[in-house]
């Protein structure tokens, strides 16, 4: 389990280095990964929060920091993707 927990710091101090007006980011263990958490602050409506559990080989990657970023900002192109109440896709639903 200490390699999830150092894995786990390893992800939370890169986190660190992000903030934003609207989002928090946090991370916990998750079996053994890390899982990146997204979740919205001050919400007034109804917003899922955002669970994406990091691949054991992204964890190990010499530079984890980029490869976290770009994982981030992927991740953040999905969330607000998902937050669509209506889209001309989902018409019929």
């Amino acid at each position: 389990m200490a390699d999830v927990e150092d894995k786990l710091r390893a992800v939370q101090e890169v986190l660190s280095q992000f903030e934003h007006p609207l989002l928090e980011f946090s991370a916990r263990a998750h079996g053994d990964s890390v899982q990146l958490i997204i979740h919205v602050k001050n919400v007034t409506v109804p917003v899922h929060t955002y669970y994406f559990d990091l691949h054991p080989r992204d964890l190990e990657h010499p530079q984890l920091a980029w490869t976290l970023q770009r994982q981030l900002y992927d991740c953040l192109h999905d969330y607000f993707i998902e937050m669509f109440v209506r889209a001309p896709h989902t018409k019929g639903e």
